[in-house]
């Protein structure tokens, strides 16, 4: 049986990951932000000239899921990646930061 995932391991998988390729060097945040701007951009590209429709149905085609999904994942490595350079808990954050935005915007 597989071990549940979690940030923190998949956060050392891709430091793991690079490590063994000597990448390390490479993940600066200036490095690590550009990257993610770059996929998240070929996140995008899936969807770019599609009509709100048939954005919403982008997982039905196999081939597209699959795009998708790949890109979701360059994405959010990235980010993990960024997170743990800065020392930040991503989890945290986004729990900080919908209790501002709830704040910031109170239901009706």
């Amino acid at each position: 049986m597989t071990e549940p995932l979690d940030v923190a391991k998949l956060q050392r998988r891709l430091a793991d990951f690079a490590a063994a390729r000597d990448w390390q060097q490479y993940h600066t945040p200036k490095n690590l932000v550009a990257a993610l701007s770059v996929e998240a951009s070929e996140l995008v590209e899936i969807f770019q000239w599609l009509t709100p429709e048939e954005s919403t149905r982008v997982m039905d085609d196999p081939d597209s899921a699959h795009r998708v999904t790949d890109e979701i994942a360059d994405v959010l490595a990235y980010l993990l990646q960024l997170c743990e350079v800065l020392g930040v808990d991503p989890l945290t954050a986004l729990d900080a930061k919908i209790d501002r935005n709830e704040r910031r915007f109170p239901a009706p």
